[in-house]
């Protein structure tokens, strides 16, 4: 029998082997520095995790760490992982409580998550007061230039040019106003 010349032992390994070594190549990186990742639109692959940036890689989950948000919700909680932010357009950096329910998806609020989108530039006025518009907003002091807690579920606060949201929600309780003062607190510095 005879086969294929791409179906050779030495090409299919060429043909595999090549592109599995670009691949691990691009994967690894000799900077100290953590990379981000950016979201998928696989339907399968619903989320990307990823670490504390850069500022060369500014995205909600640069401003972050994991460890502050498990100080917030005051557990263990997950890597960030990025999601569309559809109240505040840009993306969300969602980190997951043992208690989410599953399947976890960072493009919808879920118990057990602490939440935060930082929106930057001049659309970050735009999105803060159109949340607010929508909100039974109650003004809090001492967090930017200004801020309010939208009655129920999240905290906003515009400093310059930046929109800051912060969610956090506790398995069986409802979110948590000094949890997310407490995180924007440590947040607020790096914008």
């Amino acid at each position: 029998m005879r086969l294929h010349p791409w179906l050779r032992p030495g090409v299919v390994g060429i043909v595999v082997g090549v592109p599995a070594a670009i691949l691990l190549a691009a994967c690894s990186s000799s900077s100290s520095t953590s990379s981000i990742a950016t979201p998928t639109t696989s339907a399968s692959a619903a989320s990307t995790t990823t670490t504390a940036a850069t500022t060369a890689n500014f995205n909600s989950c640069s401003v972050v760490t994991q460890a502050e948000a498990a100080s917030a919700i005051g557990q263990s909680v997950t890597p960030g992982v990025l999601g569309n932010a559809t109240v505040e357009g840009g993306l969300a950096c969602v980190f997951y409580g043992p208690s989410a329910p599953t399947p976890t998806t960072p493009n919808v609020a879920q118990a057990d998550t602490v939440r935060v989108v930082v929106v930057k530039g001049s659309d970050a006025l735009t999105w803060y007061n159109d949340y607010k518009s929508k909100v039974s907003a109650q003004p809090i002091t001492g967090y930017g230039d200004q801020a309010y807690y939208d009655g129920y579920a999240s905290l906003s606060v515009l400093k310059g040019d930046y929109y800051l949201r912060v969610a956090v929600s506790p398995a069986g309780a409802p979110p948590s106003l000094s949890d997310e003062k407490q995180l924007s607190t440590a947040i607020l510095p790096k914008l």
